[in-house]
This record gives structure tokens, C-alpha cells and sequence, in this order.
């Protein structure tokens, strides 16, 4: 098609012109739109990366956050097990105590008994033998001055006649324990 020949030719070409212009325009509407879509797609997919990171982010805090949440549980579990053990080895420490207290308290009634019994039936004696044993004692002391230490058997040798020398009371509650 020869544009150059007569009218009717003349306003088709320019038609095809106007058509390839209008058709050019198009192309380069749909390009440019095509453009700026790819660009939005583009943003878009950027934009939920990013949002994806916060909330991966985020989950890992919180992940993070649970642990150490854990851990501070396990340590008072620990810690509050260590205590429970502690309370209960001075409970049983304390009715041991308990127990010789009473097996004490027992003893040192039925040694009062037994010395307010002596004491009556023997007070005239009892005061003749004190007197003796006092001049014995510092008689004694005096001639053992130089071997005087705080053994407790010496000093129990000097303090009570052969009679009353005892071993010492020794408070065993061993066998209180099974009533407590």
C-alpha cells in the first residue's frame, strides 16, 4: 500500500498511520502497566519478606523467651526440692532432740526422786559422810594439786564419793524414734 496515490488512499494510510500510533500507544500503555505491575508484584513479595522475618523474629523471641522461662522453673524446682529436703533432715534432727529431752527430763526425775528418798531416810548420815567427803576432797586437792586437770573422771573422783561415782548419763533416743 502506497500511501503517495489519490485521496481514498491517502486518508487509509492515514488511518494505519493513526491505527499503528493508537496501536503503538497501546503497546506501550500495556507495556508500561505490564511495568508497573511487575513493580507492585515486586513490592509486594519484598513486603511479605519482611513481614515474614518480624514474625520469625517474633517466634524466636518467644521461643527464646519459653526457654528461659523453663530453665528459671527448673531452678526453683530444684531449689525448692533442696529446701524440702533440708526441712525435713532438721525435722528428724528435732524429734531426735525431742526425744532425748524427754528421756533426760525423765532421768534427771527419777534422780531427784531417788536423792529426795536418801536425803529422808538418811539426812544424819548423809550429813557425816558429806563431811568427810569434804575434808577427803580438799585433802586431795591439795596433795594433787600438781595433777589437776579438767579430765572429767578426776574431777568426778574429787567431787563424789566411790559410791556415787558414775559414768556420766548418755542420752541415746535411738529407740524414741520409732513412737514419734
Amino acid at each position: 500500500m502506497d500511501c503517495s496515490s489519490g485521496n481514498s488512499s491517502g486518508s487509509l494510510c492515514e488511518q494505519i498511520v493513526v491505527q499503528n500510533q493508537s496501536s503503538g500507544s497501546e503497546a506501550e500503555l500495556k507495556q508500561l502497566m505490564d511495568q508497573r505491575k511487575r513493580k507492585r508484584m515486586q513490592s509486594n513479595r519484598e513486603s511479605a519478606r519482611r513481614s515474614r522475618m518480624r514474625k520469625q523474629q517474633h517466634l524466636d523471641g518467644l521461643m527464646a523467651q519459653v526457654s528461659q522461662l523453663r530453665d528459671n522453673k527448673n531452678q526453683m524446682i530444684s531449689r525448692i526440692n533442696l529446701t524440702t529436703q533440708l526441712f525435713l533432715n532438721i525435722e528428724a534432727e528435732n524429734s531426735v532432740l525431742r526425744a532425748q529431752i524427754l528421756e533426760l527430763t525423765h532421768r534427771l526425775e527419777s534422780l531427784n526422786q531417788i536423792l529426795s528418798h536418801i536425803n529422808n531416810n538418811d539426812d544424819d548420815e548423809q550429813q557425816q559422810r558429806q563431811q568427810q567427803h569434804n575434808n577427803n576432797f580438799l585433802q586431795d586437792f591439795c596433795d594433787n594439786f600438781d595433777e589437776f586437770d579438767l579430765n572429767p573422771l578426776f574431777i568426778n573422783s574429787l567431787f563424789f564419793t566411790p559410791q556415787q561415782q558414775q559414768p556420766p548419763i548418755m542420752a541415746s533416743a535411738h529407740h524414741h524414734l520409732l513412737h514419734y
